[in-house]
């Protein structure tokens, strides 16, 4: 199974969309500093992601990104199919050929587990991931909202 930082990514910056959606719209650039994902990546991604209908942009100022419908009907396995992201434990793609243009005795062991993943991927929402890791995310977001407050200070602060 690949599941590449594609993928990983995109999920990640979804979630941020989730936590932080009572401030309105979210910029990339905030995202990006909270997650630590390169602005250009970001961009990419979220070019998909608007596409696909999974996020609704509003330009200007106090423009932003925001999810398209509420986090519990986003399933994970549409943020990652919405990035062109597979989810595949075969070695041939399902394609059959791995082992001398035929499929391999473990060809359908690999299948199964890549539907497997794909249906578990497609029956957890985003607002599932927030709930099953509340205290977690509860103590990175309270981390990421420190940050953000520190760095917020020292562009406002005064300069002598």
């Amino acid at each position: 199974m690949k599941l590449t930082t594609k993928g990983r990514y995109a999920v990640t910056a979804m979630l941020d969309l989730a936590i932080n959606r009572d401030r309105g719209p979210v910029t990339l650039s905030d995202i990006s500093q909270r997650q630590g994902i390169s602005l250009s990546y970001l961009e990419q991604l979220f070019s998909r992601l608007r596409k696909r209908g999974l996020v609704d942009s509003t330009r200007g100022p106090g423009g932003g990104y925001r999810l398209s419908r509420g986090a519990e009907a986003i399933a994970v396995a549409e943020v990652i199919a919405a990035v062109d992201e597979t989810v595949d434990a075969t070695r041939c793609k399902g394609q059959k050929n791995c082992k001398d243009a035929r499929a391999c005795l473990t060809h359908q062991l690999w299948t199964d587990l890549s539907n497997q993943i794909r249906d578990f991927l497609g029956e957890i929402s985003l607002a599932q991931v927030l709930e099953k890791r509340s205290y977690e995310v509860s103590q990175e977001a309270s981390r990421q909202e420190s940050t953000r407050r520190k760095m917020s200070r020292r562009i406002h602060a005064p300069v002598f």
